[in-house]
Formats: C-alpha cells, sequence, structure tokens
C-alpha cells in the first residue's frame, strides 16, 4: 500500500470529514502495528493530511490549474473526458463512472445519487453545457462515458488513482476529482447562481456546503458594487482625497479620561 492507495481510501469520506479523521486514525495503528512486525518499513498513512473539519479538505481546482491540466491531457483522452465530465456536471467519482449515453434525456444528464440511495437516491438533472457536448458527442454510444478499454463500467477507485496520475502528470499534486465538483459549485457561484440553483446540479441534500461558495462569490461581488458606489458619489473623489485632512482636524488634541480610552 502506497501514500496514493491511502487517499483513494479516504476520498470515499470525503463529505464526512470526522469519519475521514478517524479512519485515517485506525489506518495510520495499523501501519504501525505493520513497522513492528517487520512487514514494512514505512507508513503511507502518515505521510497523508488530516482533513479539515467543517469543511471537506480537498482543494478547489482554479482557473488557471483547470488550463494546466487542459494543456497537459489534450482533447480525446480519457484524462480530459474524465476531468470534463465531472467539471460540468459536479458528478462525484462514484456517480462519474456510471454516467453514458443512457443518462441523456432531452439534452440532459439525469442520474441518482449513490450516497442518498438509502433515501431513494437524490435525482440530478443537468443540462448539458456545449463544452461537454462537444467532448460526449465523440465518444461510443454503447457504453460508459469513462469506460475501460474492455468497454465495461470503471470502478470509482480506479478512477481516483488515474485521477492522481494524471494531476501529478499536470504538475497539480494539491488537485483531486472531488476538487473539480468544487469547481463545479465555485464557478456556478461566481456566475450569480443561488445556494438552492448549485444544489440542484451537485445534488447535496442540505445546502450548508454549497452556501459557502455564493457567500464568497457574492461578498467579492459586493465589495466592487460598495466601491462604485462610493466612487459614483457627487464629488467623491474630493471626499476621498480629503479624508487624511478630515482626520486629522478631527481632534488634535484628544481629551484625557476614561471615555478616550
Amino acid at each position: 500500500m502506497q501514500r496514493r492507495h491511502v487517499q483513494t481510501i479516504l476520498a470515499e469520506k470525503a463529505e464526512t470529514p470526522t469519519a475521514a479523521n478517524n479512519l485515517r486514525k485506525r489506518l495510520i495503528q495499523l501501519m504501525d502495528f505493520a513497522i513492528t512486525l517487520d512487514w514494512r518499513g514505512d507508513n503511507p498513512a502518515r505521510a497523508t493530511k488530516p482533513f479539515r473539519v467543517g469543511g471537506d479538505g480537498f482543494h478547489t481546482w482554479d482557473e488557471d490549474e483547470l488550463a494546466q491540466f487542459f494543456k497537459a491531457h489534450k482533447p480525446g483522452t480519457l484524462a480530459h473526458t474524465a476531468v470534463t465530465l465531472m467539471l460540468y456536471t459536479g458528478a462525484a467519482r462514484v456517480d462519474a463512472v456510471k454516467l453514458g449515453p443512457k443518462n441523456v434525456r432531452n439534452g440532459k444528464i439525469e442520474y441518482r445519487r449513490q450516497k442518498t440511495q438509502r433515501s431513494g437516491g437524490v435525482l440530478v438533472s443537468v443540462p448539458i453545457h456545449p463544452d461537454l457536448a462537444e467532448v460526449l458527442d465523440k465518444l461510443p454510444k454503447d457504453q460508459p462515458f469513462l469506460a475501460t478499454q474492455k468497454g465495461t463500467m470503471r470502478s470509482a477507485g480506479g478512477l481516483g488513482n488515474l485521477m492522481q496520475r494524471w494531476t501529478e502528470d499536470a504538475k497539480l499534486p494539491q488537485c483531486s476529482a472531488h476538487g473539480l465538483r468544487k469547481a463545479c459549485a465555485r464557478r456556478l457561484a461566481e456566475a450569480g447562481a443561488t445556494a438552492h440553483e448549485i444544489g440542484a446540479v451537485t445534488g447535496h441534500k442540505t445546502l450548508a456546503l454549497v452556501q459557502r461558495y455564493t457567500e464568497a462569490a457574492g461578498r467579492e461581488g459586493m465589495a466592487d458594487s460598495a466601491i462604485e458606489k462610493l466612487i459614483a458619489r457627487p464629488n467623491g473623489e474630493r471626499n476621498l482625497a480629503n479624508l487624511s485632512e478630515r482626520f486629522v482636524n478631527s481632534d488634535t488634541n484628544p481629551k484625557q479620561g476614561k471615555d478616550n480610552l
């Protein structure tokens, strides 16, 4: 077992960081015990980082990283197809490997999230983005989009291993498949989508996580709007220029006393 294998195991619990950390501790203990028995000389579990509780601990791809990945992995490759599929659907690895032509209906990709199967499965119906449609149109019509060379469905763990190899080849070791799901949500938030709209794409049952993306995007937009309004004020430029003078003249000799503490 190597570090990438441990990361793949932990990734299965990405959306439950406390459980992932508990599993990581058990794996560390197990590997330490293996060392005492001289079964191995290292502990790959110790080389992984614990998850941030309150978040999922996975890096969100930014636009520069996406461009760097697509520069390393050209259209037509499995790597390019996989990242494009997950980026424009927000599908988790366990769901992405199952998607295929059978999931395409009326210009949308429809599926039920495996994570919510016990409660009937959240139905996700995502319109196919033109960039994704261009990629899917070139794929076979009788097998999953991310099929193996034999045309069979690929395992989620297998896709995770490939993703790690692909990101390392692109010099993006901080990026992961789950980070693409987050990147999808980030992009939607920056485009002005509401938390409910993002949740409809990603299939989240609760909006606590996606709310973070809309709030982050909203703060940036509100800051821009606030400064624009300040600049647009009558004599706004003159008022800004005189700020330092106004502060100096406000009280050059402050009174001593408790009120000034």
